[in-house]
C-alpha cells in the first residue's frame, strides 16, 4: 500500500482518485452488447453468455426445480444465518415507511404526498469471484416491503450453468421466482430492453464491475432508471492511537478481497499506527485464499498520515467513501460532522461486514465519490412519490389571483386563461 504522510491540501484531490477503467474505452466496449440484446434478444444473450460465462444455456430461466434442489444445498447453519440477517434488514427497512400527512398550504388549498411502489424492478446480483448471495437480500427485502409487482432477477452462471444454491435460497426466501441465467451488460440490456425470455423492467438496482455500471448508466438514456453507479467496493477507516492496528488491518482487507479494483484507505494522525496496521496487514494476508486478489486492490491502496482530527475530517468528506469506519476515540462526535459516506460504522466493535451481511442497514452503496450527491438503497429507492393537491372553490378566490400574476409575467396565456375562466365562473354565481 501507498504511504503518503502530511499531504498539503492541493494533494488531496488526487489522493481521492479511484482506480477506474478508462470509461470511454468500456461504453465503445459495450454498446455493441446493449445493440445486440436489444435487436436480436435472447439469441444474442446466448451468444455473449458462451463468449464471456463459457458455458451454453438453453433456457435461462430457472426452474422451480433448480430452485428446490438448490435450497437442500445450503447446509443448515447457513441458512440460518441468512434468516437471522432478513429478520435484521426487514425491520430496519420497514421502519421507513411512510404515512400521508395532509398539509393546507393556503385556506382551501390541500396537498399532499403518496408513496407509491415501481411496479417492475431487476434486480442484478454479480457472481463472479464471489457468490453475492447478500445482495439478493438487500435488494429483494426492500422491494418487496414495497409492493413492487413484478421482481426479476439477474445472476451469471458457473461453468456448469448452474446458479450459487445460497443465492437461490436468499431468493426463494424473499419470494423471487423470476430468476435468470444471465451477467454482465447482457444481463442489464436485457432488463432494459425485454427480450423473449427476460421481461423489460421500470428499474434496474444492483453492483456490478465497470462494464454492469457502464451499462447501467448507459440504458437509462432510453429510459430505464438505476439505483446509483454502483462500482467496485472501497472502504475508508478514519483513525487515531485508540484503534486496535488488528481491526483496521481485517477492516481494509475485507474490501480488498472483494476484487483486484476495490480499494482501502487508512485516514490517521497516528504514524505508529500506520506501521501497525502494515505489520498486521502482512500477517492477515497470509490466512485468507483469496490473498492474490486482495494484494492487487491494495495496489492501489493507500495508507494517509494527516495532522489532526479535522484534517482527517475534511479529507474524509472530500473522497466521500463507500463505507467509512470511525475508529476513533470521540466517533459519537465525529459522526455528526459526516457530510458524505454511503454508510458509517462507529467504533471498535462495529466492523464494515455487519452491514454487508446483518445489521440491518442496506449495502448498495454509491462509489466512486457518488456519495456527496448520492443516497444508498432504501425503501424509498424502490418508490416514487406522487403529489396531490384539492383547491376548494374558497380557495381557488384566494389563490387564483397569484397564478394569474405569476402566468402573465412568464408570458404563459393559456395558464392564466385556465385560473381566469373558472374564477369568472364562480364569479358570476
Amino acid at each position: 500500500m501507498e504511504i503518503v504522510k502530511y499531504p498539503a491540501r492541493e494533494q488531496w484531490q488526487q489522493l481521492t482518485t479511484r482506480a477506474i477503467s478508462n470509461q470511454q474505452e468500456v461504453i465503445e466496449k459495450i454498446r455493441p452488447v446493449l445493440a445486440a440484446v436489444r435487436k436480436e434478444k435472447d439469441q444474442a444473450l446466448r451468444a455473449y453468455t458462451s463468449q464471456f460465462d463459457g458455458v451454453n444455456i438453453k433456457s435461462f430461466r430457472v426452474s422451480e426445480e433448480e430452485i428446490r434442489q438448490g435450497c437442500l444445498n445450503v447446509s443448515s447453519q447457513l441458512k440460518g444465518a441468512i434468516n437471522e440477517a432478513v429478520r435484521n434488514i426487514r425491520k430496519f427497512h420497514e421502519n421507513q415507511k411512510h404515512t400521508v400527512k395532509k398539509v393546507e398550504t393556503a385556506p382551501g388549498v390541500v396537498c399532499w404526498q403518496r408513496s407509491t411502489a415501481i411496479e417492475k424492478v431487476g434486480l442484478y446480483i454479480p457472481g463472479g469471484s464471489a457468490p453475492l448471495f447478500s445482495t439478493v437480500l438487500m435488494l429483494a427485502i426492500p422491494a418487496s416491503i414495497a409492493g413492487c409487482k413484478e421482481i426479476v432477477l439477474c445472476t451469471p452462471p458457473d461453468k456448469q450453468g448452474n446458479i450459487h444454491p445460497a443465492i437461490l435460497f436468499a431468493a426463494h426466501l424473499t419470494g423471487i421466482t423470476s430468476i435468470f441465467k444471465v451477467g454482465g451488460a447482457q444481463a442489464i440490456a436485457a432488463m432494459a430492453y425485454g427480450t423473449e425470455t427476460i421481461p423489460a423492467v421500470d428499474k434496474i438496482f444492483g453492483p456490478g464491475n465497470s462494464f454492469v455500471t457502464a451499462a447501467k448508466q448507459l440504458v437509462t438514456l432510453d429510459g430505464t432508471a438505476i439505483d446509483m453507479p454502483a462500482g467496485p467496493s472501497e472502504v475508508e477507516v478514519m483513525a487515531d492511537a485508540s484503534a486496535n492496528a488488528g481491526f483496521v488491518a481485517s477492516d481494509l482487507l475485507s474490501q480488498a478481497e472483494h476484487g483486484p479494483d476495490s480499494q482501502a484507505i487508512l485516514v490517521t494522525d497516528s504514524e505508529k499506527l500506520i506501521a501497525e496496521v502494515q505489520t498486521q496487514i502482512a500477517k492477515q494476508l497470509e490466512l485468507l485464499p483469496r490473498a492474490e486478489t486482495t494484494k492487487k486492490a491494495l495496489e492501489h491502496s493507500r495508507l494517509i498520515l494527516l495532522k489532526d482530527q479535522q484534517e482527517m475530517l475534511d479529507f474524509t468528506n472530500l473522497y466521500a467513501p463507500e463505507h467509512l469506519i470511525l475508529s476513533v476515540r470521540n466517533y459519537a462526535d465525529v459522526a455528526e460532522k459526516i457530510n458524505n459516506a454511503g454508510s458509517v460504522f462507529l467504533g471498535n466493535y462495529t466492523p464494515e461486514s455487519a452491514g454487508d451481511y446483518a445489521s440491518g442497514t442496506n449495502h448498495t452503496l454509491p462509489t466512486y465519490g457518488y456519495a456527496r450527491a448520492y443516497s444508498g438503497v432504501n425503501l424509498d429507492s424502490f418508490c416514487k412519490k406522487i403529489t396531490f393537491q384539492e383547491i376548494s372553490e374558497e380557495g381557488l378566490q384566494k389563490l387564483g389571483p397569484v397564478i394569474e400574476v405569476m402566468a402573465e409575467a412568464e408570458e404563459l396565456e393559456a395558464h392564466k386563461m385556465a385560473v381566469s375562466m373558472r374564477l369568472s365562473t364562480l364569479n358570476k354565481q
